[in-house]
């Protein structure tokens, strides 16, 4: 072979191939590649997305005024009070392997009584569209209680509770709710029994309240429903069919009660009248007790002092203090006539003509007249 051919057989091995034309089949699989290929990065972004949103979603608060307890497959996780998340937030695994539930605590609840009121709807009451009483009460349709008098009234009741024990309150009963609703029925029966009608009505409502509250606690002890009773408020009134008895019967007792009260705020008034007059009899009795008593010591204290001058001369001790008292006595008189005793120890005779003219004072004497030149 010639160099010629060598060089040219040389050039010929370096040159790259022609292309090979694509028939229709190979140029849908390279797009069918393509396709698949940017759908992988779709679905594992997709993917991605969806495991940050499944991890998110198991975030959750619990309010201030909460307590949430976790579920795992149905079974609280944690015992006791462990078992009790408080406000914040937290995490859960999404359901169906977590569920949360939450539950008002310290939060002020209410319910209302189902029982004890005649037959009406709260759109009746607030349209005041109510049927007329009838002749009788229906039990069917009506309901009322029954006094420890034998008397009937109707009662409605609400109660305002708060939830201290989150777990048995909502674990311990299918419906908490309607385990508080009944605690508040049984109350009712139970206080009204113990009460007659005039107390539940009117005297004595304050301890007929009392009593549905205190009862109320009982029942949530002793059936463990986790609450604390904050307040019960009552309506009670006797049933509409005797209602104008009933009224009358109330001003004839608060008639009654009035002239009591005024009976007996007159007996306190003379009473008190009665005893500061005694009192003050008692001060003036007292007074003079005291300064009689004072006179006396004073009398006294002087006797005794003057007491030695006599036992020195009783005569002339005598005498002194006779003169003393007639100058003492008569120290206004216009006439003074003194009677000594006679030294013979006779008595004198002493006689006073009493229609005689009382004296007349002379005249003051007239001056001289001198001769007028």
């Amino acid at each position: 072979m010639s160099e010629h051919d060598h060089h040219h057989h040389d050039h010929a091995h370096d040159a790259p191939p022609a292309p090979v034309p694509l028939t229709p089949d190979d140029a849908g699989s390279r797009a069918l590649s393509d396709a698949l290929h940017s759908s992988f990065w779709i679905v594992k972004v997709i993917m991605a997305i969806l495991v940050v949103v499944f991890f998110v979603s198991g975030f959750f608060t619990v309010g201030p005024q909460q307590r949430a307890v976790k579920l795992r497959f149905g079974k609280p996780v944690g015992k006791g009070e462990a078992a009790l998340l408080g406000p914040g937030a937290h995490w859960a695994w999404p359901y169906p392997i977590d569920e949360v539930v939450k539950a008002p605590f310290s939060e002020v609840q209410s319910a209302n009584s189902t029982l004890g009121w005649y037959a009406t709807t709260p759109e009746q009451e607030a349209t005041r569209t109510e049927n007329p009483p009838g002749q009788t009460l229906d039990p069917a349709r009506d309901s009322y209680l029954l006094t420890g008098d034998a008397n009937i009234i109707h009662v409605r009741a609400s109660l305002r509770y708060r939830i201290t024990d989150p777990l048995q309150y909502i674990f311990a009963f299918t419906s908490a709710p309607d385990a508080v609703t009944n605690a508040l029925n049984n109350a009712l029966y139970f206080a009204a029994a113990q009460f007659n009608v005039d107390d539940a009505l009117t005297r004595n409502q304050t301890a007929f309240r009392e009593r549905i509250e205190r009862r109320v606690d009982q029942v949530s002890a002793q059936q463990n429903l986790g609450i604390t009773v904050e307040q019960v408020t009552l309506t009670v009134i006797p049933p509409r069919q005797l209602a104008e008895m009933f009224r009358a019967a109330l001003e004839a007792s608060v008639r009654s009660e009035r002239v009591m009260n005024e009976a007996k705020s007159y007996a306190n008034e003379a009473l008190s009248r009665a005893q500061g007059d005694a009192a003050s009899r008692l001060g003036i009795a007292e007074s003079d007790r005291t300064r009689l008593v004072e006179a006396v010591r004073s009398e006294a204290d002087y006797f005794k002092k003057m007491l030695p001058e006599y036992r020195k001369n009783p005569e002339l001790f005598l005498r002194f203090w006779q003169s003393k008292v007639a100058q003492n006595v008569f120290a206004n008189a216009q006439e003074r006539i003194y009677l000594p005793d006679r030294l013979d120890g006779k008595s004198r005779t002493l006689r006073l003509d009493l229609s005689r003219e009382p004296l007349k004072q002379k005249p003051a004497p007239e001056a001289p007249k001198g001769d007028g030149h």
